[in-house]
Formats: structure tokens, C-alpha cells, sequence
């Protein structure tokens, strides 16, 4: 039967691993949102850079359809601020599930830090014994010989 701490250990763990998960979705979301970004980018320099004559065409399923300049440049302007702002959101959920997962990360460790220092104060403890019981000994040896 799993003790309460063990309980504790494994549903940090767990919570952890989640962490780390929702942290990957998170940094390939914004991936995602960068991608698209560049690419709305770079049509919006292409519309920049055409003469003002020009058609402008959208594709829509399998047929290219003539779409107004005006409407085309307010369509990837309203794009390029709806994946600004998704790309903010991304941003702080990741700085979020970030600082929880070091949290998280920091609660899971504290056990084994407890457990470390305990041992290395036991083991210094041990040697401090053992030099004290070989001095004593050199000691007896002195006084035997004398």
C-alpha cells in the first residue's frame, strides 16, 4: 500500500508530465502562428509591391476567383492582427505552463533533496565516527606500546 508522500510523488509526476505535454502543444501552436504569420507577411509585401492596376486573385476550392484590391489587403491585414494576437496568447501560455512546470518540477525534487542531504549529513556523520574510533585506537596502540 503506497504511502501518502508516494501518493503525493506520483501525482506530482504525473502532473508534471501533463505540464510538459500541454508545454510541446503550446510551442508548436506558436510554430504554427509564426508560419502563417511570415506567409501573410510575405503576401502582403507581394500586394505592396504590385502596381495598382493589377488583379488580384483568390483561390477558393479548386477555381481562382478575382477578388477587389481593397478587400484582398484589408483580408491578410485582419489575418496578420488575428495571428499577432494568437501569437500573444501563445506566448504567455507558454511563459504560464513554463513557471508551473518549473514549480511542479521544483515540488518533485524536493523529496529526493530532503533525502540526498539527509544521506550526505548520515555519511559525514559516519566518517566524523570512523576518524574519532581510529584516533582513539592510535591512542590505545600509544599507550599499550608505552
Amino acid at each position: 500500500m503506497a504511502s501518502d508522500p508516494q501518493k503525493k510523488l506520483q501525482t506530482l509526476s504525473e502532473t508534471y508530465q501533463k505540464l510538459q505535454t500541454d508545454l510541446q502543444k503550446a510551442v508548436s501552436d506558436r510554430q504554427r502562428l509564426e508560419a502563417q504569420n511570415q506567409e501573410n507577411k510575405g503576401v502582403q509585401k507581394e500586394f505592396r509591391d504590385l502596381d495598382t492596376e493589377s488583379d488580384i486573385y483568390k483561390l477558393v476550392g479548386s477555381a481562382l476567383l478575382k477578388q477587389d484590391r481593397k478587400e484582398a489587403v484589408d483580408e491578410v491585414d485582419g489575418r496578420l492582427r488575428f495571428i499577432a494576437d494568437g501569437l500573444k496568447q501563445a506566448e504567455t501560455q507558454i511563459k504560464k505552463t513554463q513557471e508551473e512546470s518549473e514549480r511542479t518540477k521544483t515540488e518533485v525534487n524536493k523529496p529526493f533533496s530532503k533525502h540526498l542531504l539527509r544521506a550526505a549529513a548520515d555519511d559525514r556523520s559516519s566518517q566524523i565516527l570512523q576518524v574519532q574510533s581510529q584516533a582513539q585506537a592510535g591512542q590505545a596502540e600509544g599507550q599499550a606500546a608505552a
